[in-house]
C-alpha cells in the first residue's frame, strides 16, 4: 500500500467515524487552555483536569497569576510532573501575557512561542484549538501513531513528523487530525501494547501489516 493510499484511508475513516474530536483538557477560555497545555507536558490530561479546577479558582486570569507567590502555585500543581519548572513558566507566561499582549492569548504560532513554557507543540495546540488555524501539534502520541500506521517515515524529531504530516493532510483537516492521532494513541495504539486485535484501522496500518497480520500471537 502506498503512503498516498494510507493517507486517503486515514482521512476517510476518521472523517466518517469520528467527525467530532476534541481535546480532553477541560477549559473555558484561551488562558485556561494555555495553562492546561503547559501543565500537560509529560503529564496526563486526567491529572491536569484534577489540578486545574483549584488552580483556576485561585488564578482565574493572567492578572492573578502574574502576581502569584511561587509557593502557592507549586502547592496547587505539585502532583503533576516537573512542578518547579512549570511554576516558573506559568507565572512568567502570565506576566508576559498581561504586560506584552494585554491579556490576549496570541494566535500566531511564532508569537506564542515567546511565552515562557510554550514550545512549538503547545503553540500549535493553542493555534488550532482556540483559533482553528491549520496547525498540527506533535506530541508523543502523534509522533508514535503517525509513524506506526505509515503516515510518516523515520521522523528525526517532532518537527520533522509535523512537516511530513502537513504535506499530506489538507489544511482544513489539520486541527482535527491532531486529535484523531492523539485519541487513537491514547486508547488503541498504546505505546507498550498496541491493541491491534481491536483496532478499526488495521486494514491500512503499516505496523499491523509488518508485525501482526501473519502472526496471530501478537
Amino acid at each position: 500500500m502506498t503512503k498516498k493510499e494510507r493517507y486517503q484511508h486515514f482521512l476517510e475513516y476518521f472523517s466518517t467515524h469520528h467527525p467530532v474530536a476534541e481535546t480532553e483538557l477541560h477549559y473555558s477560555t484561551p488562558y485556561e487552555l494555555l495553562v492546561a497545555v503547559i501543565l500537560s507536558a509529560q503529564c496526563t490530561d486526567k491529572r491536569v483536569n484534577i489540578i486545574t479546577p483549584d488552580f483556576f479558582n485561585r488564578f482565574p486570569s493572567e492578572n492573578e497569576l502574574a502576581k502569584a507567590d511561587t509557593k502557592e502555585v507549586f502547592s496547587i500543581i505539585k502532583s503533576c510532573s516537573f512542578p518547579n519548572n512549570k511554576t516558573k513558566h506559568l507565572i512568567g507566561m502570565a506576566k508576559m501575557l498581561k504586560d506584552d499582549f494585554g491579556g490576549e492569548v496570541p494566535s500566531d504560532v511564532d508569537t506564542l512561542q515567546k511565552l515562557p513554557g510554550v514550545g512549538r507543540k503547545t503553540a500549535n495546540v493553542i493555534a488550532s484549538v482556540v483559533y482553528n488555524k491549520p496547525a498540527l501539534a506533535v506530541d508523543t502520541h502523534v509522533f508514535r501513531v503517525s509513524q506506526r500506521i505509515g503516515l510518516t517515515t523515520n521522523p528525526k524529531n517532532p518537527l520533522d513528523a509535523e512537516q511530513q504530516l502537513v504535506r499530506h493532510i489538507p489544511e482544513e483537516k489539520l486541527p482535527i487530525a491532531h486529535h484523531w492521532l492523539i485519541l487513537h494513541g491514547r486508547y488503541i495504539c498504546t505505546a507498550r501494547s498496541p491493541k491491534c486485535s481491536e483496532c478499526p484501522i488495521s486494514f491500512f496500518c503499516k505496523y499491523y501489516e509488518k508485525n501482526v497480520k501473519d502472526n496471530p500471537d501478537r
